[in-house]
């Protein structure tokens, strides 16, 4: 299992626009579609941005147009699938057990991880089969007891989807009991801006 997650990560070629036909991204959005309630930007998660003096090459990438995923029944069960892999092939470790530290976002590639880096995975996975990075979305949550949590949300032309390491399951972002918190910017990954109502930002991500 730990030797198949790092050649995933290693080898991510294996998973092509050749293997799953992928139709797209769209600017316009459905006018049915449930979308999160977004506000103005806010303080960016030291987590990224520490990520990001990491993976350099994978947070350049600059301002750019705003793009939905394209939803349609290939996409949506490629986007299961990735879930579904993910899930079942990275074990559960917390960052102080498996760095040391609080706090660390990275990819899970020796097999372990916590919420954000199943997360990270997830968003790799997708962005090279070729779905578009202004559609997902590193996301920070609460959960019921109000502890935060990182999630990565799909945002399609038809609705907002989450996909979560607690979950299997990808549901509609108001089919969950999470309470969302800021998210990446769709304009600009290294920007973040406050989601519905006004709430304080949770220290660390764990779960």
């Amino acid at each position: 299992m730990v030797g198949g997650v790092g050649k995933v990560i290693g080898a991510v070629v294996l998973l092509t626009a050749a293997y799953f036909p992928f139709h797209g991204a769209t600017e316009a959005a459905d006018g049915g579609a449930t979308y999160i309630a977004v506000g103005g930007t806010t303080l960016v998660p030291y987590g990224w941005v520490d990520f990001c003096q990491r993976y350099r090459g994978e947070c350049d990438s600059g301002p750019a147009q705003a793009l939905d995923v394209r939803s349609n029944p290939d996409t949506m069960k490629r986007i299961r699938q990735i879930n579904a892999w993910v899930n079942g092939n990275v074990k559960p470790m917390s960052d102080m057990e498996h760095w040391g530290v609080v706090d660390r976002w990275d990819y899970p590639s020796d097999g372990y991880g916590d919420c954000e880096d199943y997360a990270l995975l997830k968003r790799r996975l997708l962005i090279n089969e070729g779905f578009p990075r202004q559609g997902l979305l590193m996301t920070v949550v609460k959960d019921e007891k109000g502890e935060g949590h990182a999630i990565l949300t799909v945002k399609t032309n038809k609705g907002e989807y989450v996909l979560d390491n607690l979950d299997d399951e990808v549901r509609p972002w108001n089919k969950t009991r999470y309470r969302f918190v800021k998210r990446q910017s769709q304009t600009d990954e290294n920007v973040w801006v406050d989601l519905g109502e006004p709430t304080s930002a949770p220290l660390v991500v764990s779960r």
